[in-house]
Formats: C-alpha cells, sequence, structure tokens
C-alpha cells in the first residue's frame, strides 16, 4: 500500500511540470523588471517633491501679489480718493452753473 501512494504521489508531481515551469517562468520574468517598478516609484517620489516645490512658490507668488494689489488700493484711496470727491463736487458745482445760465435770458 505505502508503494502505490508513493507512486501516485510521483505520478501526480510528474503531472504538475507545465503550471510548476509556468509559476518559474513567470516569477523570473518579474524579477527581471522588479528594477523598474523601483525606478517608476522613485520617479513619483521626485513628481511629488517637485510638484510641492512648485505649489509653494506659487502659493508665496499669489500671497505677493495679493500684498501689492493691497498695497496699490491704499495708495490709490489715500491719493486719489479725496481728490475724486473734489472732482465731483466741481462737476456738480459746473452743471448748477450751467442750469442757471440757462434759466436766465441772456442780456442782449
Amino acid at each position: 500500500m505505502w508503494k502505490e501512494t508513493t507512486w501516485k504521489k510521483a505520478d501526480a508531481m510528474s503531472s504538475q511540470p507545465t503550471p510548476t515551469m509556468a509559476i518559474t517562468k513567470s516569477a523570473t520574468a518579474f524579477m527581471e523588471h522588479v528594477h523598474l517598478l523601483n525606478e517608476a516609484r522613485d520617479a513619483y517620489q521626485e513628481a511629488v517633491s517637485a510638484s510641492s516645490t512648485i505649489r509653494r512658490s506659487l502659493d508665496a507668488s499669489d500671497q505677493a501679489l495679493r500684498s501689492l494689489m493691497t498695497q496699490l488700493e491704499q495708495v490709490v484711496n489715500d491719493h486719489l480718493g479725496e481728490p475724486a470727491l473734489e472732482r465731483k463736487k466741481l462737476e456738480l458745482v459746473k452743471a448748477e452753473a450751467t442750469e442757471q445760465a440757462a434759466r436766465t435770458p441772456a442780456a442782449t
């Protein structure tokens, strides 16, 4: 009985070389190309780092631009805000003078 079982096991093993060889062949091919996975991972990490650096630079530039715009608005409001009101007052005075001139008859 023992010889029969051993013979059956040996027969079962001899019928499996094709799947075993296929697995070995696939594993060998994978191991030959595993360095590409490492290279891809390294390239991805480098891209993420570059993206982060670019984002920080853009954020800093955006903040600087906002600060400049705020300063420009303050300067414009400080220097042109009051004269603009005075110009409007002058325009109103001129408009009133024109209306009065139109109401009174011309002396000829």
